[in-house]
C-alpha cells in the first residue's frame, strides 16, 4: 500500500469518506509497480471544483512520483467524485502496467511461454 498520499482540494474541501475511498484506491496501485519501486512512492491527489452555469463538475487530478524521477500522473473531469477516482485509478493502472514492462527484462523468444518449452530441436 502507498503510505505517502497527500490529497487536497481547489475550490472544493475533501470530505473524510471521500479521502478514504481515495486513499484505498489509489494506495492499492503499488501491487503493479516493479518491487525494487514500492518503496517511497509518493502520490498527490488534487480534486477542483468547476463552477459551470448550470453543471457542477468536478477535476480529479493524481501524480504519483516514482524513485528514479519518474512521474506518472493522470486527469479526469466528472459529475461524480468517486466515480472521477475509479476512472483515474484504472488510467493510471495502464500507465504503471507499461512503466513495469520497461523496466523488467523480456525473456528470450525461443524460451517465451509454453511453445518453448516443448520444442522439437
Amino acid at each position: 500500500m502507498i503510505n505517502k498520499i497527500d490529497i487536497s482540494g481547489s475550490n472544493y474541501k475533501p470530505e473524510e469518506n471521500f479521502k478514504k475511498y481515495a486513499t484505498k484506491k489509489i494506495g492499492k496501485l503499488d501491487r503493479y509497480l516493479p518491487g525494487g519501486h514500492k518503496k517511497d512512492v509518493v502520490a498527490k491527489v488534487v480534486v477542483s471544483e468547476l463552477n459551470h452555469d448550470k453543471t457542477h463538475k468536478y477535476e480529479i487530478s493524481v501524480a504519483m512520483e516514482i524513485p528514479g524521477g519518474k512521474v506518472i500522473s493522470s486527469k479526469d473531469e466528472c459529475t461524480n467524485i468517486y466515480a472521477g477516482i475509479d476512472i483515474v485509478e484504472a488510467k493510471l493502472a495502464g500507465q504503471i502496467r507499461r512503466f513495469k514492462l520497461e523496466q523488467t527484462p523480456h525473456l528470450k523468444k525461443e524460451k517465451r511461454g509454453l511453445k518453448g518449452l516443448f520444442r522439437k530441436k
